[in-house]
């Protein structure tokens, strides 16, 4: 339990708004406040959302089911975490803790100020599907609780206790050579080709199958050097061009950027490209790769080395101070764990029935496997 409570202490200042609504069915009781299984289930529908079954479908394609081992992990965790959370809002309730307009002001310019500017901060948002309210909501939540934490006890960070982890941490400041780039792709992938061919027409002859591949490879290729063309003639449109052509709808809804990465990071010979190329260029005919043909615009260079102390001394700082201020968070839950009063109304939510839950689903899930393999 107490890894669970550690993580959800940090996981709490995720979760958007501070004073949700009660709806619906109480599941669990804390110091007279209850938490719905309305409020459980849009928290255990984020939380899968971003975790690694967002690949798989993330919350609509999740069992959700006692008999499901990880439905039980994750259940576990967002319980634990809005019980944390009800506990601080009554705290912070308690020392009347509010946000004025001007600290979400001054929170906001100190993000844009670290991500570069409002464009970065918008893309960012838009990559992880978070919208501005979700984000404001979000932003509300992480002052309360610095608030919070700053009238437990002050945190603060010397220069000194930077330049100390700076010199007993070496291998975190050390640097590969990197370049920024974005690129255009025009898709030509071989594989891909053979598979849709072979689906349009499944008797297709080797020789037919080789005609077709040379005939669409040339056809992609005349189209990347007319692109490109389009691109040197006015190199300004790069990013525009990208959005609008580009097959990699991923970076093309940002310019076709990639942003940096190192010689091992792509693809041999897109790396070997941009490697070769100097910040502010594009490449001067199309670079063939498994995926298809790139137009190549680097737009900056990082030398390998050493981050210099002065270039990493607000990082190491912020650091620093988050972990000071998740340490203090910790114990002060720790704290009011204790005193709380906490009532499963719902019993299938009371940990020790997770943890029989746990094995009980664990068997059947043993029992079904050896009947798989008996049958194999």
């Amino acid at each position: 339990m107490k890894k669970i409570f550690t993580a959800a202490v940090i996981s709490v200042v995720l979760l958007s708004g501070c004073s949700l609504k009660h709806f619906g069915k109480g599941i669990i009781n804390v110091n007279g406040h209850v938490i719905t299984q309305a409020e459980f289930d849009r928290a255990i529908d984020k939380e899968l959302n971003n975790s690694m079954f967002k690949a798989f479908g993330g919350s609509s394609n999740f069992v959700k089911s006692d008999d499901n081992i990880m439905y039980l992990v994750y259940k576990e965790k967002v319980s634990a975490e809005l019980i944390i959370k009800e506990l601080l809002d009554e705290e912070i309730n308690k020392r009347n803790i509010k946000v004025t307009d001007e600290d979400i002001k001054n929170e906001t310019a100190a993000i844009i100020d670290k991500v570069g500017s409002k464009e970065e901060l918008q893309k960012l948002l838009k990559k992880r599907g978070i919208s501005n309210d979700e984000f404001n909501k979000d932003l509300k939540t992480q002052i309360k609780m610095k608030k919070l934490i700053n009238s437990i006890e002050k945190v603060s960070i010397s220069d000194a206790d930077a330049l100390k982890y700076y010199k007993t941490h070496p291998e975190q400041f050390k640097r590969e050579e990197q370049v920024r780039a974005s690129h255009i792709l025009i898709s030509a992938n071989t594989l891909q080709m053979i598979a849709d061919l072979k689906k349009k027409n499944k008797k297709i002859t080797p020789e037919e199958l080789n005609a077709k591949i040379e005939q669409i490879q040339a056809e992609k290729e005349s189209k990347a050097e007319a692109i490109l063309k389009q691109v040197l003639a006015n190199p300004d449109s790069f990013e525009k061009i990208a959005q609008k052509e580009s097959d990699d709808r991923g970076s093309a809804e940002y310019g076709g950027e990639l942003g940096y990465f190192t010689k091992t990071t792509m693809v041999p010979e897109f790396s070997k490209a941009a490697f070769d190329m100097k910040p502010d260029t594009i490449s001067e005919k199309p670079v063939k790769t498994i995926y298809g043909y790139h137009i190549i615009k680097v737009t900056d260079r990082i030398e390998p080395g050493i981050m210099p102390y002065e270039k990493a001394k607000e990082d190491i700082k912020f650091f620093l101070e988050t972990k000071a201020q998740m340490e203090i968070l910790k114990n002060f839950t720790d704290g009011l764990m204790k005193s709380a009063k906490i009532e499963y109304i719902d019993s299938s939510f009371n940990p020790e029935n997770i943890s029989k839950n746990a094995i009980k689903a664990s068997k059947i899930n043993s029992e079904k496997a050896k009947e798989v393999s008996g049958e194999n």
